[in-house]
C-alpha cells in the first residue's frame, strides 16, 4: 500500500501543478479582461462626453445672418460726425422695408427684433470707417437675434404650441420669409474668437476671456519657471542634507496636492487684502496661479535632476569643474527636457483653474479684451461658468463651444509637453 501511495504521487503532484497553472491562466485572463473592460469603459465615457459638447457645441461654431440694405442718409448721419448717426432707426427702417404689410406700431417693434441689437453698432462702425458710405444704401449682412439663430438651428420645435415657443406662428412665417428670399445665411462665427462677452449671445465671444488667459499664463510663467527651477535646483544640488530640508521637501510635496480653492483664498486675504492689488487683473490672476504652479515645477525640476546620471557629475569634476560649473553646465542643461515638460503640463493644470480666478473675481462681466496684464479681464475657465450660469438659450451651446476651445489648448499644450520629451529625451 505504501508503494503504491508512492507510485502514485508524482501523478498527483503534477495533477495539482497543472490545476494551478490553469488557475493562475483563468486570473490572468480574468485581470486582462477586466483591464481591457476598464479601458472600454473610461474611453466609453470620455467619447459620451466629447460627443455630447460636439453636438451641444457645433451650433455655436455658425451663426445666422441676415441680408438687408440699409439707407444711409444724410438727414441721419451727418458727416462732421458719423459716430452719432440715428443707426436703430436705420436698421428698423432696413428690416421693415422687407415687409411693408406690417404697419401696426407693437407688430414693428417685434419686427426689429429679428436682427441683433450688435447690427446698429456693426453699421456705425462701417460708417465711422469709410465715412463715403454717408448718402448711400449699404448692403449688409448682420446677425440676427438669439430666438431666430435658434430657429434657423432647428433648436426651436416649430410642433410645439405657440404659448411654449420663444417665437409665435406670425415671428416664424416672417423670419421663413426671409429663408424664401435668400437673404438667411450661417456662416463660420468668427464673432466667437473675435468679440468679448455680451449679455447678447449672437454677440458673445472669447476674446477678451483668450487674452485674460493669455496674460494670466504670461504672468504665472514668467514668476514660476525661474523660482521653481531654483528652487528645485538648490533643494537637489546644493541644499544640506537636514531636517530643515526634509521639512520643506514634504511640505512642498504637500502644497502639490492642496486644492486649488485654498490658493484662491491666500490670493484674497494676501493679494487683494494685504496689498491692495487690483481685482480681475490677470497679473494677480497670474501670481495665484504661480503660487499653485510652483511646487509641480519644483518637483519635476528634481525628478529631472535625479535622472541625470551621476556619471556626468564624476566626469565634469574629475577635470577639474567647480560644483556650480557642474550643475549649470553639464546636468541642468541634460535635465532642462524634463524641466520643460513638467512646466507645460503645470501650466495647462492652471488654465483650466477656475476656483481661484473667481475669488479674485476674473468673472467680472467684461465687454472689451485687456489691452495689458493689469487691464480687467475674465478667463477662459471663468467665462465658460458666467456662461453655463445664463439663461438665455444661446449661452448653452457657447459653454459647450468654449468648453471646447479650452480642450484643444490644453490638448495642444500637453501635446508639446510630449514632442519636447521625445525630441530631447537622452537615453542613458
Amino acid at each position: 500500500m505504501t508503494d503504491a501511495a508512492a507510485a502514485d504521487r508524482p501523478a498527483r503532484d503534477a495533477a495539482a501543478a497543472a490545476a494551478r497553472l490553469r488557475r493562475r491562466r483563468r486570473l490572468d485572463a480574468r485581470l486582462r479582461a477586466a483591464g481591457i473592460a476598464s479601458l472600454l469603459f473610461a474611453a466609453g465615457m470620455l467619447a459620451i462626453l466629447v460627443g455630447s459638447l460636439i453636438s451641444t457645441g457645433a451650433p455655436a461654431f455658425t451663426q445666422t445672418h441676415v441680408t438687408l440694405e440699409f439707407d444711409v442718409s444724410a438727414k441721419r448721419v451727418k458727416p462732421e460726425d458719423p459716430a452719432r448717426g440715428a443707426y436703430r432707426a436705420i436698421v428698423a427702417d432696413g428690416i421693415g422695408a422687407l415687409f411693408p404689410e406690417v404697419t401696426d406700431r407693437r407688430e414693428k417693434r417685434e419686427l426689429v427684433k429679428i436682427v441683433s441689437n450688435g447690427a446698429q453698432y456693426m453699421l456705425r462702425d462701417a460708417v465711422v470707417a469709410d465715412p463715403s458710405l454717408i448718402g448711400t444704401r449699404v448692403r449688409m449682412a448682420v446677425p440676427v437675434s438669439d430666438p431666430y439663430d435658434q430657429l434657423a438651428k432647428g433648436l426651436v420645435r416649430r410642433d410645439d404650441p405657440e404659448d411654449r415657443r420663444r417665437l409665435s406662428d406670425a415671428e416664424i412665417a416672417r423670419f421663413d420669409k426671409l429663408v424664401e428670399l435668400g437673404l438667411i445665411s450661417r456662416p463660420f462665427n468668427k464673432a466667437l474668437f473675435l468679440n468679448a462677452d455680451s449679455r447678447f449671445p449672437e454677440l458673445a465671444g472669447l476674446n477678451g476671456a483668450l487674452w485674460g488667459s493669455f496674460y494670466a499664463l504670461l504672468v504665472c510663467f514668467l514668476v514660476s519657471f525661474p523660482a521653481g527651477i531654483a528652487a528645485g535646483v538648490y533643494l537637489e544640488e546644493f541644499a544640506p542634507r537636514n531636517r530643515l530640508t526634509d521639512l520643506i521637501e514634504v511640505n512642498i510635496n504637500n502644497l502639490a496636492a492642496v486644492p486649488s480653492v485654498v490658493f484662491g483664498l491666500l490670493a484674497l486675504a494676501v493679494f487683494l487684502g494685504w496689498f491692495g492689488m487690483p481685482r480681475s487683473a490677470p497679473y494677480v490672476g497670474g501670481l495665484t496661479l504661480a503660487l499653485m504652479t510652483l511646487p509641480t515645477i519644483i518637483i519635476a525640476t528634481r525628478a529631472a535632476l535625479k535622472a541625470v546620471p551621476p556619471s556626468i557629475r564624476e566626469a565634469a569634476l574629475g577635470i577639474g569643474a567647480s560644483r556650480h560649473q557642474v550643475v549649470f553646465d553639464h546636468v541642468l542643461p541634460l535635465a532642462m527636457p524634463g524641466i520643460l515638460t513638467g512646466t507645460i503640463i503645470g501650466l495647462a493644470q492652471a488654465l483650466g483653474e477656475t476656483a481661484p480666478l473667481l475669488l479674485i473675481g476674473m468673472n467680472a462681466f467684461i465687454t472689451a479684451a485687456p489691452d495689458g496684464i493689469s487691464d480687467p479681464a475674465t478667463a477662459l475657465p471663468t467665462q465658460i461658468f458666467i456662461w453655463a450660469d445664463s439663461p438665455e438659450r444661446g449661452f448653452v451651446s457657447r459653454t459647450s463651444a468654449a468648453i471646447l476651445v479650452l480642450l484643444g489648448f490644453l490638448l495642444t499644450m500637453n501635446a508639446a509637453a510630449i514632442y519636447l520629451r521625445k525630441r530631447f529625451e537622452r537615453k542613458w
